[in-house]
């Protein structure tokens, strides 16, 4: 029978459901310009009665035979409206199920916004009161006394705000508690203040559980820091009663490698380069016509600005290592020191990748769709500029350069030119001006860094393949 509804068709409830995801991705905080969109109480209840008019549409159905049928022919409408290549991935989720609780659904939008200001809180929960409010001085005459007593009543139900020790303990009670409302349940709107609150707390537990995973961070990052000049001190002083100068050699090797290892394991471990990552993983989880599109707006910002310009480089490296982000710094902290020199990493390298035949079978081309389009217009945004990579960190474009990319050859084509003391417009050092053999400058560490993550991942690869 399809679409049943007596008071409204079917184009007409897909039209409203459009102009419904256009106030919902107000609702996450930002308008489509990318500015910050600022809510008051007055719009947040218009949003809420939006959602109400959804959940009284499916009331309607509810109630007929063809419910089920009005249902499928809303989804197929509704899955269709979703896979269109510019629809918003955050709710490419849509659906009637959704749509039928869509006031729960408001709800979670307005308070999980990042970043969550007081402003917003303040509007948001005068909002929430208020409607509670009207609601009871429809049954109520003293509608403020019950409405406090209402809360009185539900104040042992609501969670409570965990500690700084316990969060963790609290946060998976918390969990469980608020699970999503049920077909069966109690409406919402019979508990609005309370369903608020529960995610208000949601949110702060959130929010606790990251700032435990940035102290982490931190102290993994001061660890690795400590340790490291604690290593260097250490052979330093054995350098300085070293008798036998045969020896020092390798023990200066040592202390530049160990030094190039912290401080690009830091670079992966730091907070903002955290941040970046996420962001990234965010945007290239959308359509390529989509990432494109965020891309071209960084771009015209980033013309006035070569520090915007490398953050949106460093942002496209990011996108092509998020996927594999923790497999990656397992590979780094697991890398044992290699006795060849930087000439020897160097020309191991050139066979590699200048050795390489281009051709990709079907698997290989499947799985690198993604890093080769990526990779692509990272090409086209650098326009041969590839000294604008020196000003990131040597182990991101190391890690990030695909081995199969013709992006990988042009990098190290660059460093070759550096590498023989040829002109380039921009020097990662002066070695080649002295006549001397690359050993601690920028332009070794690259070298080390791509023989790490090529080179030697490959060689670990094939030990691994050869003991099985």
């Amino acid at each position: 029978m399809g679409w049943v509804h007596p008071d409204i068709s079917l184009e007409e409830m897909v039209k409203l459901t459009k102009g419904f995801v256009d106030i919902l991705i107000l609702a996450s905080g930002y308008q489509s310009s990318g500015r910050i969109a600022h809510w008051d109480a007055q719009n947040i209840k218009k949003v809420f009665h939006w959602g109400l008019f959804f959940e009284n549409v499916f009331s309607r159905l509810s109630g007929s035979d063809a419910y089920q049928d009005s249902v499928e022919e809303l989804d197929a409408a509704l899955s269709e409206m979703t896979s269109d290549a510019s629809f918003p991935q955050g709710l490419a989720h849509l659906s009637s199920a959704i749509l039928a609780k869509a006031r729960g659904y408001v709800l979670e939008h307005l308070i999980h916004t990042l970043p969550l200001r007081v402003a917003h809180l303040r509007e948001f929960l005068t909002a929430v009161i208020e409607m509670e409010l009207d609601e009871l001085l429809e049954t109520e005459h003293d509608c403020l006394n019950a409405y406090l007593k209402k809360l009185t009543l539900q104040n042992r139900s609501l969670i409570s705000v965990p500690d700084k020790k316990d969060f963790l303990k609290d946060s998976v009670i918390s969990s469980q508690e608020m699970a999503p409302i049920k077909k069966n349940e109690k409406s919402i709107a019979d508990d609005l203040t309370k369903y608020a609150l529960q995610e208000i707390l949601k949110r702060k537990c959130a929010v606790s559980c990251i700032s435990a995973v940035e102290t982490g961070l931190d102290i993994i990052l001061n660890t690795i820091r400590h340790k490291s000049e604690s290593d260097n001190k250490l052979l330093n002083e054995q350098l300085k009663h070293e008798k036998a100068p045969m020896n020092v050699e390798p023990l200066l090797e040592f202390i530049t490698w160990n030094h190039w290892k912290s401080r690009n394991l830091s670079y992966f471990l730091d907070k903002r380069t955290v941040r970046l990552v996420s962001g990234a993983s965010l945007i290239f989880s959308a359509p390529k016509v989509q990432w494109i599109q965020v891309f071209q707006g960084l771009n015209i910002s980033a013309k006035s600005s070569d520090n915007d310009f490398s953050e949106t480089i460093e942002l496209l490296l990011l996108g092509c290592i998020a996927s594999r982000w923790n497999c990656l710094i397992e590979h780094f902290m697991h890398v044992s020191y290699y006795s060849l020199t930087i000439s020897e990493q160097y020309h191991e390298l050139c066979n590699l990748v200048f050795g390489r035949s281009q051709s990709l079978n079907s698997t290989d081309e499947t799985m690198i769709s993604k890093e080769s389009s990526i990779i692509e217009y990272l090409t086209g945004v650098l326009g041969g500029q590839l000294h604008q990579l020196w000003k990131l960190s040597p182990a991101l474009a190391a890690a990030a350069i695909p081995s199969w990319s013709p992006f990988l050859r042009l990098y190290l084509s660059e460093i070759e030119t550096q590498f023989k003391g040829k002109f380039s417009m921009t020097r990662c050092c002066n070695c080649s001006k002295d006549t001397e053999e690359h050993k601690d400058c920028e332009l070794a560490e690259r070298i080390w860094c791509l023989y790490i993550f090529h080179l030697a991942r490959l060689l670990a690869q094939n030990v691994h393949m050869e003991m099985r």
